[in-house]
Parts: C-alpha cells; structure tokens; sequence
C-alpha cells in the first residue's frame, strides 16, 4: 500500500469530496482521483460511492477512514516525541481533554505537577467537552489524556485505562443569607438548588441519595458546567454542589459560605489514558501526584522489581 495514495485518501474523505480536496493538496481533480482509484485497486474494495454529485463513504471507507486517522496521528505522535527526546529547545506537547462536570479549579491542581516540570518541556492544550466525545478524541489519538468524573465506560470499545486519583466529599455551598437556619440533611427539603447536568456521575447518585433522605429540594437549574452553577449562586438564585476541600476558595472569589458535607455522597476524579501514554512526562506527572487535595487518595502503584538469584558459589 502507497502512503502518499492514503494521506489523499483522507484529504478526500475530510473534505467531502475530490475538488475541494484537489484544491487543498495543489492537484488536478483528475490526478487525484487516480490516486484514490490506485488506493481501491490495491486495498481490493471501493472507498467511496456516487450519491447524485457528492461522494459518500462506503462502509469499508469508513473503516479505512478510522485507520487512516490513527496512522497519520501516530505519526505526528512519533515526530513530537522523538524531537523533544533529540533535545530541538521545542516544549512537548500534553493534550489535555476535561469532562464538563469537572470543577476547573480541581482540573488545575491535577494538572498541577505537570506544570511544574522543567520550564518550556510542556507546551498544555486543553479540550472541554462531553465525556464519551472526549474518550473519542483519545482512541484517534487527538489527545493524551481525559480527566473525568468516571471511568470510561464499558460499552466504549476504546484501549484505554481508568485510573481512579481518589474522591472529593461532597458539600452544600450558596450565599449566607440562603443557607442561614439550615442544617443537614433536612435543610435541603425545599432549597432553591442547581444540580448536576444528567451526565455528571454526581447527578444519579444525588438523586438517589436525596431519595433515601425523603428530600426534595426546588431545582432552579441543571448545569453540566460546575461554572456556570456557581455564577448562579453568587447572584444568589440558588446553593449548589461543590467539592468541600475546595468550598473555602468560594468565600473569597464568590461570597459563598461552606453549608456542610452531604453524609456519604462522594465525587470520584478519573484520569483515563492509553497505556503507551504512561510514558509521557506529563501523564506521569498528573497520574503520580502529589493528590493530598483528595480524601481516599489512590496511590500510583510501583513496579515490583525481580530479585536477581544469587550468585553460584564458587567450586
């Protein structure tokens, strides 16, 4: 198989079509559709197919498109890795997918150790999007790592791994005069309250653990970004969910007040990597801590290390 004939193939397949895509790689439309012809001959199956005047994929194009994809990604992979490791001056780049349900103060003390290496070696790219979006962008190899509020999924068919840094208890924060006279759990009942969006782990077990209590306070919005929750309880609309050990920054930044811990609910932090990831400097780092911010923290495992046998004594 020509490389160059499927670099075109995947020019085609993204643009839509063999003009556009002739245009973009400086070629007539005629060479380039020889190209695509050559790749089909020698793959032994069409990669597209005709609809009116538009070319549409088949479906063994589609499972060329996903290889194409992780080959050439691969390989930019391989060209940053191998310059940063000949020692070019250029900053390795740590590509960086965050879940929206997670709080970004928390996704800065994560990425914390990582920023902290040798001054230009990390170059970071953030991503924040939906969790099952973000795992896609990972098998395709568009980002290193996603930190998350769960592991992935086991419906997702992506070679990944979950690792579970520990879990963040869960407290009630809003403004004074909102949480004033309430207290836990009973005070809920009736709360004006942002709530996680329903893709947030923390969603389902909220409710359950509301259900449990027989409490039902008056939703005022559902937020899949943590953010926004927390614009809405400084204008004092609502209280909300936050991490507890990070609830004392929220007094200074946004006049909200620490209204307790929700007994038992507990936010997890994931950090879901490909394994050949691990080595990257940056994952290390994220992955090996220090995690003291949270409670049940999980410690990197170490290698065990094999006891060389002794030596054969001397005859």
């Amino acid at each position: 198989m020509n490389y160059k004939h499927l670099k075109y193939f995947l020019h085609v397949a993204e643009a839509g079509g063999i003009t556009r895509a002739a245009e973009q790689l400086h070629l007539t439309p005629q060479t380039l559709s020889s190209q695509i012809q050559q790749l089909e001959d020698a793959l032994g199956n069409a990669l597209f197919v005709r609809q009116g005047r538009q070319l549409a994929l088949t479906e063994f194009g589609r499972l060329a498109l996903d290889y194409a994809r992780d080959i050439f990604a691969l390989g930019r992979e391989m060209e940053a890795s191998l310059k940063s490791r000949a020692g070019s001056g250029r900053p390795l780049e740590l590509r960086v997918g965050v879940a929206d349900a997670v709080p970004k103060p928390l996704v800065m003390r994560l990425l914390g150790p990582a920023l902290k290496l040798h001054p230009n070696s990390v170059r970071l790219v953030c991503r924040e999007w939906r969790h099952e979006l973000l795992l896609a962008d990972l098998a395709l190899h568009r980002i290193d790592l996603v930190i998350a509020d769960a592991p992935m999924p086991a419906s997702v068919s992506v070679k990944a791994r979950s690792h579970l840094l520990g879990q963040l208890p869960v407290a009630l924060v809003g403004r004074p005069e909102l949480l004033q006279g309430r207290s836990l759990p009973q005070g809920l009942d009736g709360l004006p309250m942002v709530v996680p969006g329903e893709d947030a782990l923390l969603s389902a077990r909220l409710h359950a653990w509301l259900d449990h209590h027989k409490l039902q306070p008056a939703v005022v919005a559902e937020c899949d970004d943590p953010a926004l929750g927390l614009e809405l309880a400084r204008e004092g609309h609502a209280a909300m969910l936050y991490p507890s050990t990070l609830a004392p920054d929220l007094e200074r930044q946004f006049g909200l007040v620490h209204g307790g811990e929700l007994a038992g609910l507990m936010e997890e932090v994931y950090v879901i990597t490909l394994d050949r990831r691990i080595s990257h400097p940056g994952v290390k780092a994220i992955l090996q801590g220090p995690h003291d911010f949270l409670q049940h923290s999980v410690p990197t495992p170490r290698r065990k290390r094999t006891r060389r046998p002794d030596p054969a004594p001397d005859v």
